[in-house]
């Protein structure tokens, strides 16, 4: 059937059709619910009765729909409307990389740029199992801003199916021994013979894709169908350099081994293919040298002959010496502990064999130091219980922490300490210090200091040379102490961020951007890369290089999520790598157990609804995507349902919308999204930067007005007050007066000075703070209680158990209301109450699991 703009089909509204094709047909169509445009494919009813071609359909739909990646169409919807089934995706503008080629070849810049995004959404969907196996230039899409999406998983084989633990049962179309599938000229040898593809044939179909966006001309192609199948069996598409003189070596050797005709010799995975083309990156252009008539011109006759000797006699020279060198051994990794639980941080000793590590084993409360050296697997524990090993001296002092007080998110302040090696005793040296690095003649400090949660980064200590109202971690201090490399995080307790270097007068210069996590940073003996480890997207981070010119390039690749520690003189790398995950536990009434009502591999944030029935809560990571992801579910465990993009920060007192904060638009921005039918709404955009309302953000009890943290550009957090229907949001507290609650009858919030005095300010602003007793600088006020005039509160001193506090307001009566240890504690990094019901019956814990190995690694280059 063919639909006219203005037909309904189920809640979509059709604009017009975009295309089709033997699949069906594609439309623009507008989902009221959501306020989005989208694409809709439908197939006829014609075809329905079809059973394979209805099949196929079906695959697509749901083998994309368990995927969710930047470079795979995100499928948002299936459904049928008049016996014709249809699937919704996210609405594309741009042209497909069919399209793009008919102006001839890509730069080689470019075509490295595309396929980057071309294998790292195979990756992603490989690692779910799924084979795309019919990859070819008319299934990859570019947008208008150069992003790259695969499309099209109508033929994809699901090799494995297994989701949250549960058999998945998908079709598995043209598995049938001898039935050929794909699209003649990108098929792999294995496809072309009718037997089982796996994630090397859509490697193959890559390589075909690449070379024709480098020479412009396909890889295989005959003038029957007979001649091109035979092509891919037994011949080698021409060499590239015969078609772009311009092409790198490195490239073409990518192409031919993507090109491999038996499996076995091809790539292994997408995430290696991904590796050789990450570290081609940042290569240019290979210069052209003048044509040989023009070196002929120049020369003269007579020495002709002895300048072709000479180049005779050192390329055999050259030769020889590579042959006795031959081919560089791979990267060698040795394990370094064999306990269960989170390795915290490590660092070598001037030695190099020496390794000072911080870990919390077998369900220990608080971290502990532990000596080890690369020859042995055996650890030493040393004699200074909780501390974090900052950096150790060439003259083997160490610098320590204690992490006294625990933030949102990664932000940490604790007690900084210096130490000789043997860890037998230790001398305080700093408060509120966030993170520290010896200077290279170890006579000075860098350290990160956070009163008051005010970031900042100085050198030599007391000097400041920059400072964020996000925060900074990971100072490096440059081998020739010019320097310092450091992880700036522009969104408070966030990881997201870059890679930035501030020299000695304070001049900052951000050298690599837009990692959604970013963790772990060092530099090489030489000093000229800083190298880190981070990702663009969910939470498994590799390991990169990047020059203080802004030159990136990738080190090293893994499935896991990797955090560097440090870098010997000798080149070697200390790396930890980790299974992490967060998630939260509810108390109930009248159950003595814990629930684990965590979503999927990154659950924060969690809240409890007005009505108490329900959470809403963050999902992270990677399955929550770039942006994140807000999910709501009820507490009788049933399954979660995804509301949208963003940071859930309240609920209204309806129950109708959820808060969320935006923190991929600068600045951050709030908007409000529907629990049930009803579509986004965002909120009036200013400049004021609403990422703080991740730490408070409340509805007033009208439901029409909401308050919220947040700061204009270069200022101090204040508290914002705004109409959720008309009106700029308008300032109630001084700069720098913060708050945490709203008191039950919408009159007074708890408030927060940058000295940490908490206080009870009138809402409309027209008065004084009031101060409050009991209250400690490092308590964390969760809700009044049931009776208006107590406090129920946790506190970032409690790391094992977690602990919540009622405080009463009126005599600064503090008693232990419950404290809660998790069964199983191994892992568990920190725990700590995030909400509570107002009789203090049900309470959320979140906390973070990590289970981590060090590893030395030898040979990365």
């Amino acid at each position: 059937m063919t639909l006219a703009a203005g037909a309904r089909l189920g809640p979509y509204e059709i604009l017009g059709q975009i295309g089709a094709g033997g699949m069906g047909e594609v439309y623009r169509a507008r989902d009221p619910r959501l306020g989005r445009e989208v694409a809709i494919k439908v197939l006829p009813a014609s075809f329905s009765a079809d059973a394979d071609r209805l099949r196929r359909f079906e695959q697509e739909a749901r083998a994309a729909g368990l995927l969710n990646h930047p470079n795979i169409t995100a499928v948002h919807d299936i459904g049928t409307h008049e016996d014709a089934p249809y699937v919704v995706q996210e609405l594309l503008e741009g042209d497909t990389l069919r399209s793009v080629l008919s102006g001839g070849r890509l730069p080689q810049r470019k075509a490295i740029d595309y396929s980057l995004q071309i294998v790292h959404g195979l990756a992603a969907a490989h690692e779910k199992g799924i084979v795309h196996r019919d990859l070819k230039p008319e299934n990859i899409f570019v947008t208008n801003d150069g992003r790259v999406k695969i499309l099209d998983f109508g033929l994809a084989k699901l090799t494995h199916t297994e989701e949250r633990g549960q058999a998945t049962n998908l079709p598995t179309a043209g598995t049938e021994p001898g039935v050929v599938m794909g699209t003649l000229g990108y098929m792999s040898p294995e496809q072309v013979r009718g037997k089982p593809a796996d994630a090397r044939s859509d490697i193959f179909s890559f390589g075909a894709i690449l070379y024709e966006m480098l020479s412009g001309k396909r890889a295989f192609h005959g003038d029957s169908a007979a001649d091109t199948m035979s092509a891919i069996l037994k011949e080698d598409p021409p060499d590239l350099s015969v078609t772009n003189q311009n092409i790198s070596p490195g490239l073409e050797r990518i192409v031919r081994h993507c090109l491999e005709k038996s499996p076995e010799q091809r790539f292994h995975s997408a995430h290696d293919v991904a590796f050789d083309l990450e570290a081609l990156s940042g290569l240019s252009t290979p210069r052209l040298e003048p044509s040989k008539s023009r070196i002929h011109a120049r020369l003269p006759s007579r020495l002709m002959g002895a300048a072709l000797l000479a180049t005779l006699t050192i390329g055999l020279f050259a030769g020889r010496l590579i042959w006795r060198m031959g081919p560089e051994p791979p990267p060698a990794f040795h394990r370094l502990t064999f306990r269960r639980g989170p390795v915290q941080s490590a660092r070598f000793a001037h030695d190099g064999h020496t390794i000072i590590y911080s870990a919390s084993w077998d369900g220990a409360p608080k971290p502990e130091l532990f000596s080890t050296r690369v020859e042995s697997p055996e650890s030493l524990r040393m004699n200074l219980p909780n501390r974090w090993v900052e950096a150790i001296s060439r003259t083997g002092e160490m610098l320590v922490l204690n992490p006294l007080q625990f933030s949102t998110g990664y932000a940490i302040a604790g007690t900084l300490s210096q130490a000789p090696l043997s860890g037998s005793t230790s001398r305080e040296l700093l408060e509120d210090v966030a993170s520290a690095d010896w200077s290279p003649d170890g006579t000075s400090l860098a350290v990160v200091r956070a009163p008051q949660w005010r970031y900042r980064l100085e050198f030599p200590a007391g000097k400041v040379l920059y400072e964020t109202t996000g925060y900074i971690s990971h100072p490096r201090v440059s081998p020739k102490g010019d320097a310092i490399a450091f992880l700036d995080h522009p969104v408070f307790g966030d990881d997201r961020g870059s890679v930035a270097i501030v020299d000695l007068a304070g001049k900052k210069k951000t050298l690599s951007e837009g990692w959604e996590s970013a963790q772990g940073l060092a530099w090489p003996a030489s000093g000229k890369e800083i190298w880190f480890t981070a990702t663009r997207a969910g939470s498994a981070r590799s390991l990169y290089a990047v020059t203080p010119a802004g030159r990136e390039r990738a080190v090293l690749t893994t499935p896991a999520g990797l955090l560097l520690q440090d870098i010997s003189r000798d080149g070697r790398v200390l790396l930890v790598q980790s299974n992490a995950r967060v998630g939260f536990f509810a108390l109930l009434p009248g159950e003595t157990r814990e629930r684990d009502l965590s979503g999927l591999e990154w659950s924060w944030g969690p809240r409890l609804s007005v009505d108490e029935k329900s959470i809403v809560f963050t999902e992270e990571g990677e399955a929550g995507g770039p942006g994140y992801s807000v999910y709501v579910r009820k507490l009788d465990g049933s399954a979660a349902v995804r509301l949208g993009e963003g940071i859930g920060v309240a609920t209204s007192p309806d129950g109708k919308w959820v808060l969320t904060c935006q923190l991929r638009t600068t600045p951050a921005t709030l908007v409000l999204l529907p629990t049930g039918a009803g579509q986004p709404k965002t909120l009036p955009k200013d400049s004021i930067d609403r990422s703080a309302a991740t730490t408070f953000a409340a509805f007033l009890p009208d439901g029409k007005r909401i308050a919220f943290n947040g700061h204009e550009a270069g200022k101090p957090s204040r508290v914002f007050v705004q109409d959720l229907e008309r009106g700029a949001a308008r300032p109630v507290t001084p700069e720098g007066v913060t708050a945490s609650l709203v008191s039950p009858d919408g009159k007074f919030m708890l408030t927060r000075t940058a000295g940490q005095a908490f206080g009870l300010a009138p809402l409309d602003g027209g008065g004084p703070s009031l101060p409050i007793r009991g209250l400690e600088p490092s308590d964390e006020p969760l809700r009044w209680a049931i009776d208006g005039r107590s406090l129920f509160l946790g506190s970032s001193k409690d790391f094992f158990p977690a602990r919540v506090y009622r405080l009463d307001l009126t005599t600064g009566r503090r008693e232990l209301w419950k404290e809660f240890m998790p069964g199983d504690p191994t892992g568990i990094t920190n725990i700590g109450p995030s909400s509570i019901s107002a009789d203090g019956q049900t309470i959320l814990f979140g906390y973070g699991h990590i289970l981590s190995d060090l590893y030395v690694a030898d040979g990365l280059r």
